[in-house]
């Protein structure tokens, strides 16, 4: 009896032995590579940012999904760490939206704009107020809503007609931006439709678009493993799958999926720990962007056990500190794809411009600070 009894008092140490143990090559950075102190520094440079227009120097006549995803993950950061001022201040940034400014909302007609949905739906998470809510929701159920609007197409009703949403495109970028907001629905709310939605969205995508390799081309008609393209599958996957039940009929096909195109990623990271613009030319230049959406799915999968820690904790922490090393004294990260449109032309991935401080890279430094730290 006395040794049933110590074996349980003993019991929560050994469980945090063996998650320390799990996750070990998360702890211990160096000065100054800390997923906090990284976190704070990028997520106060958004703060003091305006709101951005894909590196125009002209403001943005709604807010661009390069910030949504900053906001999101600057959220989720100030979540991570319970930077209560943070929250606020993030809050602060949303306030004009529902008075004078309220223009800056995206309508949700394009998955590119209704992936706004997730930062209110975050901030009510975060706030509880129920106008966020509102809002969230509102946006969430308009990209299952019958098509409307000009830039309904034929397939369109196609997609909406199977079930799918009506903005499907067949992009891989798609994979992020539809199911980051169903997936924010479904935790502010509890309702399964909305993740059930995402999940049957994803096994589409999969299915029509993942090679034998795992990894993706940037759309059916562009033969090419476009780094940050593939980056938005793999964090589309990782947030997905970190909230879906496990008893989802799809959980298993997504799953497969991704440990499939993480397998892959593995063996196209650089020895340095980047990876390029185009994910299997070695020759082509080391991109931030993906490079942090690599590593967020890394660190997901390592924390969440669906990745062998001794295989991917190593390479994501391998990739972390070789990422920050990119960003400059200003808090801007650099090399960073700018926009991009699919084409059908090799030369025109790699001569894509190399932006600094653009969002599409600050996004995902954010995201994985709150990975390691979650």
């Amino acid at each position: 009896m006395f040794f049933v009894a110590t074996c349980l008092l003993l019991l929560p140490c050994i469980l945090q032995a063996q998650t320390k143990t799990e996750i070990a090559e998360f702890k211990n950075w160096p000065k100054g590579t800390s997923p906090k102190e990284i976190g704070v520094r990028v997520a106060n440079r958004f703060i003091a940012t305006p709101h951005t227009n894909f590196n125009r120097p002209t403001p943005p006549r709604t807010i661009t999904y390069p910030e949504t995803c900053t906001w999101y993950g600057a959220l989720t950061f100030a979540k991570a760490t319970n930077d209560k001022q943070l929250v606020k201040q993030l809050a602060q940034r949303f306030e004009p939206l529902f008075g004078s400014r309220d223009t800056l909302i995206p309508k949700p007609d394009h998955v590119d704009l209704t992936v706004f949905g997730s930062v209110p739906l975050e901030l009510y998470m975060q706030t509880k107020e129920q106008r966020y809510l509102t809002l969230g929701k509102h946006i969430a159920d308009k990209q299952w809503g019958p098509p409307e609007g000009p830039r309904v197409k034929a397939e369109s009703h196609y997609y909406y007609n199977k079930g799918m949403t009506w903005q499907t495109r067949m992009w891989i970028d798609d994979m992020f931006m539809i199911t980051a907001v169903q997936s924010q629905a479904y935790r502010a709310t509890g309702d399964t439709a909305y993740i059930n939605r995402a999940a049957r969205e994803m096994v589409l995508y999969l299915d029509t678009l993942q090679k034998e390799n795992g990894l993706f081309y940037h759309a059916p008609d562009v033969p090419f493993f476009w780094g940050r393209g593939d980056g938005w599958m793999a964090v589309g996957m990782s947030e997905l799958l970190r909230s879906l039940p496990k008893t989802n009929p799809n959980y298993n096909r997504i799953m497969k999926g991704y440990k499939l195109m993480m397998s892959s990623l593995l063996k196209y990271q650089g020895s340095d720990g980047m990876w390029h613009q185009l994910i299997d030319d070695p020759t082509s230049w080391a991109e931030t962007s993906c490079t942090g959406m690599f590593t967020f799915a890394f660190i997901t999968g390592v924390k969440e056990g669906w990745l062998d820690k001794k295989t991917y904790a190593p390479a994501a922490r391998k990739a972390w500190l070789k990422l920050i090393t990119y960003i400059n004294a200003d808090n801007d990260i650099t090399e960073v794809c700018e926009g991009t449109n699919k084409k059908n032309d090799r030369q025109y991935y790699i001569d894509r411009k190399r932006n600094i401080g653009d969002l599409h890279g600050q996004a995902p430094l954010l995201w994985c600070a709150t990975a390691l730290l979650r």
